[in-house]
């Protein structure tokens, strides 16, 4: 679940939205276009490369990590070998990524895996799943059981520069979207069987974490909230999983604000690029879909861009 060529159109057809925190009518509403006709299994781990320009993404049963380049729609495979969770860059130019069982720094040019820690090498049938650099350059990544029956048994971790892990949360079942508030405070965070996303208390000096309140909720008959990630007003933008949707809510009120339809029901994770970062990127996968469903949702796997009003925040990168 969780985890998945068409020019961009410009934002006035595509439409465009001011994702704000003041209350809308309704929440505000656009349609998501293919980008990238991708057919992933299952497509997740979204993030925008700030100095490279170019869309990071992870097609997870396949083990390929993936660049796409908006500028030329070229779009590059790594194979890894193995599932792969999601993808961060690190500051020496390499990606630091979380595999089924463990947690590796990838060089592409020499196309080559380093171990750096496994912390449930104690444990059968569970892999690593999404996470997101902290803005300290900490990794932060969850895990889940392999088969989706495994409730609480799954942790969310945080891989610290020094090489040290450190346990977070426990008793999650499906560990999903990470991101921090533009004060540094905050962290959000989800499990995405709950439909809650939840606000902690951000320690960036140390890396310490205390909850605090339940953000979010979101309707079952919405969707399940998968990845996600933040804009520069503090709004939240989560994919949601048997929602066909992109939704922007304020986690100050819990209100929702927009809504992304996105012409595939499994939606993954999103992260804001482009030139002026105002271009939502969004993942899909085609997992488990049978044949009638996958005739009605023929797009379904591919990458979906949509133009907005709002700007984005840079990805942070993990300190090598």
């Amino acid at each position: 679940m969780q985890n998945f060529l068409y020019i961009i159109l410009p934002a006035l057809l595509l439409g465009s939205v001011s994702c704000t925190s003041k209350k809308p009518a309704s929440p505000q509403h656009l349609q998501a276009s293919l980008l990238l006709d991708a057919h992933t299994t299952l497509g997740e781990g979204s993030v925008w490369h700030p100095t490279d320009h170019k869309l990071w993404w992870v097609d997870i049963e396949k083990g390929l990590l993936q660049v796409y380049d908006p500028e030329t729609g070229e779009n590059v495979q790594y194979e890894m070998g193995k599932r792969i969770g999601t993808v961060v860059p690190a500051t020496d130019g390499t990606a630091i990524v979380a595999l089924e069982d463990g947690i590796y720094s990838y060089d592409f040019a020499a196309k080559t895996l380093t171990f750096m820690a496994r912390p449930e090498n104690h444990r059968e049938g569970i892999r690593f799943n999404d996470g997101k650099c902290d803005p300290a350059g900490r990794f932060w990544a969850g895990t889940m059981a392999m088969d989706n029956g495994g409730p609480c048994r799954a942790f969310l971790y945080r891989f610290d520069p020094d090489g040290t892990v450190h346990t977070m949360l426990d008793s999650i079942t499906v560990s999903n979207g990470i991101c921090w508030s533009g004060d540094k405070k905050k962290m959000y965070y989800n499990d995405t069987p709950t439909h809650e996303i939840k606000e902690y208390n951000y320690d960036q000096a140390t890396g310490d974490i205390t909850f605090s309140r339940v953000a979010i909720r979101i309707p079952g008959e919405e969707g399940a909230p998968d990845g996600m990630t933040i804009d520069a007003q503090g709004n939240l933008w989560v994919a949601l999983w048997g929602g066909s949707a992109v939704c922007c809510y304020d986690p100050r009120t819990g209100e929702k604000l927009a809504k992304v339809s996105v012409p595939a029901p499994n939606v993954t994770s999103c992260a804001f690029g482009g030139k002026d970062m105002k271009t939502l990127y969004i993942t899909t996968a085609s997992t488990g879909m049978d044949e009638e469903t996958l005739q009605k949702y023929p797009q379904a796997g591919g990458i979906f861009s949509v133009g907005t009003d709002t700007k984005g925040v840079d990805a942070f990168f993990f300190s090598k």
